[in-house]
């Protein structure tokens, strides 16, 4: 089975939703890729950074209960990282942080086949300069994906953000951004040219979800952009929703051979629709799941075949 690592932060949601009192949940979108790898039948890991403290214990407790191997050392931080979330009435969710972010080394990184990546841990020092080597060393030798997922406190102006960004989206095989990410990256510019253009520097495959008006796709096997509707479902909130679409991703990519490897690599740089649109359904299924339920619901494998099962246009 292929070795999944994810490099990026498990932290605690204190989430205040209208009328509501705040409650506090684990979360961490690169944690909650970990749990939905997980759900989904693979075998998953997440190089991350919280405290011995109480809720670095819940982070621990709903790691373990999700399946996740935790590499050792993440548990090195001074205090665990809280990410203050205000949901609005459309489900809509904007942070604050108390932050403490660096990275433990993975061990035998030989035999990782795939890094997943993304949001603050790319900026934010000492951890980032940390991710950007242990992410050259692994798209030398496997494959990468890559999620921005901008959180602007944390990544001061975007020029400053920026540089760091497209290096890890020049060394991604994948790379999924929303549009509000690209419009906060590049704002005077549109989404579309962002996307070819990141495309020309390196990645094999680039979604940008759109919320409600579906996900626009570049490939560098295909000449066409590719736009795909998001599942029709009653949205209770978006948290976690991007998460779960990349968990989804990699689970099909993995599977199809597309990711995973060097061979791998190759396989997605030549991928035709036909190839990777099966795991482009697959993370838009996970997704359309995900906004059925309050908080980051991570579906299984037999969720996924159930609505596979019921809508053949999603089975190709």
């Amino acid at each position: 089975m292929t070795r999944i690592v994810n490099i990026g932060e498990a932290l605690i949601d204190e989430i205040t939703r209208p009328n509501s009192e705040p409650v506090e949940v684990v979360g961490g979108s690169m944690l909650n890729v970990a749990a939905g790898l997980t759900r989904l039948g693979h075998e998953s890991e997440l190089a991350t950074w919280f405290a011995r403290d109480a809720r670095g214990d819940k982070v621990r407790a709903h790691a373990e209960a999700a399946g996740v191997t935790l590499t050792p050392g993440s548990d090195g931080a001074e205090f665990t990282t809280v990410a203050h979330a205000a949901v609005d009435e459309k489900g809509h969710a904007t942070y604050e942080f108390d932050l403490s972010w660096d990275v433990p080394a993975v061990e035998d990184p030989d035999t990782v086949g795939h890094v997943h990546t993304g949001s603050y841990v790319v900026v934010v020092e000492p951890g980032a300069e940390k991710v950007l080597a242990a992410v050259k060393r692994q798209a030398i030798r496997g494959t990468v994906s890559y999620d921005p997922n901008i959180r602007p406190a944390l990544l001061g102006t975007p020029d400053e953000a920026r540089p760091h960004v497209e290096a890890i989206v020049a060394l991604a095989d994948v790379v999924k951004a929303s549009d509000e990410d690209l419009k906060w990256l590049y704002p005077d510019r549109p989404v579309e040219d962002v996307l070819h253009e990141w495309l020309q520097s390196g990645p094999s495959l680039i979604l940008c979800t759109r919320g409600p008006w579906g996900v626009y796709i570049v490939a560098a096997a295909e000449r066409d952009m590719l736009v795909v509707d998001p599942l029709d479902v009653e949205l209770v909130d978006t948290v976690g929703a991007g998460d779960s679409l990349m968990a989804g991703l990699i689970s099909g990519l993995v599977d199809a051979g597309l990711l995973g490897s060097a061979e791998a690599k190759q396989r997605l740089r030549e991928a035709s629709w036909d190839q990777i649109l099966p795991a482009i359904h697959r993370g838009i299924i996970t997704s359309g799941i995900t906004i059925l339920y309050q908080g980051a619901y991570s579906p299984t494998r037999e969720e996924v075949n159930e609505i596979l099962a019921a809508d053949k246009t999603l089975r190709g």
